[in-house]
């Protein structure tokens, strides 16, 4: 394992080719659930520096992530690589969930130079980068990609802006364990 100043040259352009990454986040203290989730779709991740990382967070079946960054923001990214020479990136920091109701939003979006279809994203994931290494990954398997899955965009489609904020109040109000996430502002405040 090496151990990186910045994610820069040939540590940015492994980052950028990998059609998949992952995602993890764990409570605070010795309760709750660990997170890991699989992430893709060409253009929702981008490197914005040599210490910070961003990816879009569509509407999903739940937004453990997000709750676990509302608590303590740690955070960690890891790449592997399915073909081509063996080789893990790991990115650990601290992130925030910049929601698309946020006044940053807007900006944050303009910094992804060629996503795919935006409708549906809830939030910006924003990561300050603290530990970049990278190990042999030689256990890792050989796969092949085939190319990008298009169902949660189609699946967002039919959504307007209204139903995907009522889904981000049903669907993702609590984490699973019980943390309140993606609160809209009420009228009152």
């Amino acid at each position: 394992m090496k151990v990186h100043d910045q994610i820069s040259g040939r540590l940015q352009a492994f980052i950028e080719a990998q059609p998949m990454f992952f995602v993890a986040t764990a409570p605070t203290g010795p309760g709750g659930h660990v997170n890991v989730s699989p992430k893709g779709m060409s253009g929702t991740f981008v490197v914005l520096g040599g210490h910070r990382v961003a990816y879009l967070d569509y509407h999903g079946s739940g937004a453990e992530t997000t709750a676990h960054l509302d608590e303590n923001g740690r955070i960690t990214l890891m790449f592997c690589a399915f073909q081509g020479p063996p080789n893990i990136v790991r990115l650990h920091g601290h992130g925030r969930t910049v929601p698309v109701t946020s006044p940053e939003f807007a900006a944050l979006l303009a910094l992804f130079p060629s996503p795919p279809d935006t409708h549906g994203v809830r939030s910006v994931i924003d990561v300050a980068v603290e530990r970049i290494s990278d190990s042999c990954g030689y256990a890792v398997p050989l796969m092949s990609y085939e190319g990008d899955r298009d169902l949660l965009v189609r699946a967002h489609e039919r959504r307007s802006e209204a139903d995907l904020a009522e889904y981000r109040r049903v669907k993702n109000g609590v984490s699973i364990d019980g943390r309140p996430i993606f609160a809209e502002p009420t009228a009152a405040g």
